[in-house]
């Protein structure tokens, strides 16, 4: 979660209000952006960069920041976990001053519907987001204008990934009309539209330098405006997160779990040994485990569920040096290519 002096906020309702209203929009905040914090784990779980703690701090003004197409994603998803939130907890009457959006209700939205119903009030959720998020920067250099950018492709993720829902009117079960209204989608939906905008994210090539002039915010103003608010953007190119750098507070993939079988795996998870094992120079190492977990509950009246404790033995898959492995094995390992 953001740490407490990373969510700089300036409350919008007084104390006094505080007191006999429901939740401030502070709280939502915060669980937005540890919200999108999950769910950037989520998306590179099985990445070579896989959204480690150092990334969760949003402010550039607490030391030297990377501004690779990686930070582009946490920026974009953390403020797009803070609308999203904001906008819900809107719709579940969390805040006093706000509701369901209904200004397009009765008008005609398409061909044989109306808005009506319920919309969730996603104005709310990204006006009270961008005053939270977007006050964090304060520079006026490419890279605030960079993060200021992904803030906005976040918003622009969540209104775009919204759902319309639709009832019918009509005699006897017959669909002659329908009121519709947009509802907000499953927040992983966000977060898989985000991960594919990271694969395209643009790189913009300015002066990292720029900014203390008139002419460079002109400048950089200038280049940002030009891209499309649904965009990421980044200034740098990534390092190569294979390899261990402490300088940057990168632990490369020695050591890494990754997976090789299982039913339910994406094609992308299938192919995580290769991507932060083989690709990278190292071995894959086959470690048989047991686990121990609760099975065969029952609910005893009254009132309590009792639980059997099964051992199951399971095979995981870790990446370690080809040294290392040929050691372990007692024999000569396999030549692994370093894909560059």
């Amino acid at each position: 979660m953001l740490p407490p002096r990373h969510l700089r906020v300036c409350p919008i309702v007084s104390g006094a209000e505080q007191g006999t209203h429901h939740s401030p929009p502070d709280l939502s905040v915060a669980a937005g952006a540890q919200s999108g914090i999950e769910e950037c784990k989520f998306q590179f779980a099985w990445d070579r960069w896989n959204c480690p703690e150092r990334a969760l701090q949003l402010s550039s003004h607490g030391g030297l920041r990377s501004a690779n197409r990686e930070t582009a994603f946490v920026h974009a998803i953390s403020s797009a976990g803070v609308m999203y939130t904001l906008t819900r907890n809107c719709s579940l009457g969390d805040f006093d001053n706000c509701g369901c959006d209904d200004s397009r209700n009765g008008q005609l939205g398409g061909q044989g519907w109306l808005w009506g119903g319920c919309s969730d009030n996603v104005g709310f959720g990204e006006a009270i987001s961008k005053q939270f998020v977007d006050a964090l920067e304060t520079g006026q250099d490419a890279r605030a204008a960079m993060n200021l950018h992904n803030n906005e492709a976040g918003r622009k993720a969540v209104k775009g990934t919204m759902k319309r829902t639709c009832k019918c009117h009509g005699v006897s079960g017959s669909c002659t009309t329908q009121t519709c209204w947009l509802q907000l989608p499953e927040f992983r939906e966000v977060g898989t539209y985000l991960k594919e905008r990271y694969h395209k994210a643009l790189k913009v090539d300015l002066l990292q330098g720029a900014g203390n002039s008139a002419a460079s915010r002109g400048a950089i103003a200038e280049t940002f405006s030009s891209i499309s608010k649904k965009e990421l953007v980044h200034l740098e190119d990534s390092p190569d997160y294979c390899l261990e750098n402490k300088t940057l507070g990168l632990l490369g993939t020695e050591g890494r779990e990754c997976l090789k079988r299982g039913k339910a795996l994406s094609k992308w998870e299938k192919r995580s040994c290769r991507r932060l094992c083989g690709d990278c120079g190292l071995a894959v190492e086959e470690r048989r485990a047991e686990m121990v977990s609760s099975c065969n509950c029952k609910f005893h009246w009254c009132c309590a569920v009792r639980c059997e404790q099964c051992r199951k033995r399971v095979t995981k898959y870790f990446c370690v040096r080809k040294e290392k492995r040929e050691r372990s094995s007692g024999g000569a390992g396999r030549k692994l290519k370093r894909k560059l």
